[in-house]
């Protein structure tokens, strides 16, 4: 029974780590989406995994299904002109930036987990499972500390984001 699961995670943690490598060294684009899909995939088999399937079907329906198609219509919106002139060298200057600015947020990172004893808590086994009706009611709630209306407000956005994509491409094809 253990190690069964721990044979699907192995599987599960490859593929999402070689399609993440994949999805940010390769130069198409469109195949960088199809990868990024393979990651989102590998993601929601880790939460079947897990045993909560409610997460594992939000994350198939709402970042698998839906953010990957927002990306290639943003791609597919994008005219060829523009994609075929970009052309990515890398300097020393962005790699060092990038790698500056990834270990300030290690840092930070570690800074946090230290002051809320994470990792004491982790260790001694002081960690308590929420159930998951508090996780719905958190996500589904008006209240205060609930998120329905930070959602509200992003599909708001992601559809003016994508009324202005629209208007963007149509103004393009007639020049």
């Amino acid at each position: 029974m253990v190690m069964d699961k721990i044979v699907m995670f192995c599987i599960l943690a490859v593929i999402i780590l070689g399609s993440a490598v994949l999805c940010v060294t390769t130069k198409r684009i469109m195949r960088a989406a199809t990868f990024l899909l393979f990651v989102l995939f590998g993601v929601a088999g880790l939460y079947f995994l897990l045993g909560y399937t409610f997460l594992g079907a939000a994350q198939i329906s709402v970042y698998a299904g839906g953010i990957t198609m927002m990306y290639v219509f943003a791609i597919q919106l994008v005219s060829k002109r523009t994609l075929q002139g970009l052309i990515e060298r890398f300097k020393g200057t962005r790699v060092g930036g990038g790698l500056l600015i990834s270990v300030l947020g290690l840092v930070t990172v570690g800074l946090v987990l230290m002051k809320n004893q994470f990792v004491n808590n982790l260790v001694s086994g002081d960690i308590a499972e929420v159930p998951m009706e508090q996780i719905g009611q958190a996500l589904l709630g008006a209240g205060k500390y609930q998120y329905v209306l930070p959602f509200e407000f992003i599909s708001v956005f992601l559809l003016a984001c994508i009324i202005g994509g629209v208007l963007i491409a149509r103004k393009e094809d007639k020049k």
